[in-house]
């Protein structure tokens, strides 16, 4: 497996007043590798990640970029043995496999190279396709959230940070039930890899997502929110803003989304019904 964090030289450079110091420090850094996505021998995707959790993050891309319906379909996933310069090997390439008789469609070979959600999408046109053919219709879900439960996420994203304590670059993403229990956490130099690799994680442990929340440390962009509702997850949160797609896209889905998630305060801009100051879970 990769390193999560490196070395490195670095200069600190303190000005105050007139006066201007110079202090030579060793950093700790987050490590960005690339990791490519292959199924049945076809390359799919190549993007930049934090090494660790591959095959959270492998599962999680196939099912939020629709190649795949249900975890069940993949048969295997391995590391492929590549190495770099100096022969050790990499682990920057993950092979998956996809049982008999399952096979990509025309439409999902044709997006070869495609590198992450983030890329080639907009506006209106996505959103119909979205609310089209996304295989959860989150309107009919009626999981409920206490707002005092809501506002003990962002401490306890905060403290399973592990690596961004160490480094200040990663992104998190961490999945609770409604009673504020965290499932999943998972950190990464890409926001969306972070929640690929918690949707990822779902799906192998054939969990369902139907009464979750989905928590990100940063802002709530349009392809967070276009992996959630694909997902099946019916409330996001936020710790920083949310884009204007964002917020179009989760009107039209049903999503709850919630950002400037920081207690005392927070902001509903979609979907406030599931916000309940006595909710309870449903039975």
């Amino acid at each position: 497996m990769g390193r999560l964090t490196t070395r490195s030289q670095a200069l600190r450079i303190h000005a105050e007043g007139d006066g201007v110091t110079r202090s030579p420090r060793v950093e700790t850094l987050a490590v960005e590798e690339p990791l490519e996505i292959r199924v049945n021998g076809q390359s799919l995707t190549v993007t930049m990640r934090t090494p660790g959790d591959d095959f959270d993050l492998a599962m999680g891309w196939l099912l939020s970029e629709q190649v795949i319906s249900r975890a069940a379909q993949v048969a295997t996933m391995m590391h492929c043995l590549d190495a770099d310069e100096s022969g050790s090997p990499t682990y920057n390439v993950v092979d998956v496999v996809l049982q008999p008789g399952v096979s990509l469609s025309p439409e999902v070979s044709a997006r070869r190279g495609y590198t992450s959600s983030a890329c080639g999408i907009c506006g209106s046109a996505s959103i119909e396709a979205i609310t089209r053919g996304g295989r959860h219709n989150l309107s009919l879900n009626r999981t409920m959230l206490q707002v005092r439960v809501l506002t003990t996420m962002t401490e306890q994203l905060e403290q399973s940070q592990k690596v961004f304590a160490r480094t200040g670059g990663l992104h998190a993403a961490g999945l609770f039930t409604v009673e504020g229990e965290l499932l999943c956490l998972r950190e990464d130099v890409g926001r969306h890899n972070a929640v690929d690799k918690v949707i990822g994680w779902a799906g192998r442990q054939d969990r369902a997502l139907d009464e979750t929340v989905l928590m990100v440390s940063g802002r709530a962009g349009f392809e967070l929110v276009q992996k959630s509702v694909l997902a099946g997850i019916p409330i996001m949160a936020a710790v920083s803003a949310p884009s204007s797609l964002a917020v179009e896209l989760a009107k039209e889905t049903g999503l709850t989304l919630i950002a400037f998630v920081r207690p005392p305060r927070l902001t509903v801009y979609a979907h406030p019904h599931r916000l309940d100051s006595d909710a309870k879970h449903p039975g």
